[in-house]
């Protein structure tokens, strides 16, 4: 079975659950008091895709997608991008195509994934109004609750890696 290793990068404002959506990727848990991220957190998973071992470093980064905020060093490398926003709070999906832009950047052809997660905190119906207002088409609606469409975003994101 080949062996491959591949650098994941989370990426958003604060408190969009960054933290939560890797600890119930990796460890199946979810703490409901917020757990700041100070410069950077990094955990492994590794998942079985075609007969492939990949080996995921997860780095999930503290704070904004800023180019004044951020050392540039933590995305060096980066094979792939979730870009994580809050379905609750408009202010975090606002600047999604800016953000992406910047990283794009510095990481020109890297596959991501943009995610919108606490989306068990909304009614059917909210979600429903809150969907047209996102700047960008959002591929994965996640629950780092309850776990909902948590691995199947990170499954994708490593086959599309794997694919690259």
């Amino acid at each position: 079975m080949q062996s491959i290793s591949k650098k994941v990068i989370l990426i958003g404002n604060f408190g969009v659950g960054k933290t939560s959506l890797t600890r119930q990727f990796v460890f199946q848990k979810f703490a409901d008091e917020y757990l700041t991220t100070l410069g950077v957190k990094i955990d492994k998973k590794t998942l079985i895709i075609n007969d492939i071992e990949a080996n995921l470093i997860i780095w999930d980064i503290a704070g904004e997608v800023s180019q004044t905020k951020v050392p540039k060093s933590y995305y060096l490398g980066a094979n792939g991008i979730i870009y994580v926003f809050d379905l609750t709070r408009p202010s975090t999906f606002k600047h999604i195509a800016e953000d992406l832009d910047y990283i794009k950047q510095m990481l020109p052809n890297v596959p991501y994934i943009i995610a919108g997660n606490k989306k068990d905190l909304l009614t059917e119906e909210q979600l429903q109004e809150t969907i047209p207002q996102l700047p960008l088409p959002c591929e994965y609606l996640t629950s780092a609750k309850t776990g909902e469409k948590v691995e199947d975003m990170f499954y994708d994101l490593t086959k599309k890696m794997i694919s690259k």
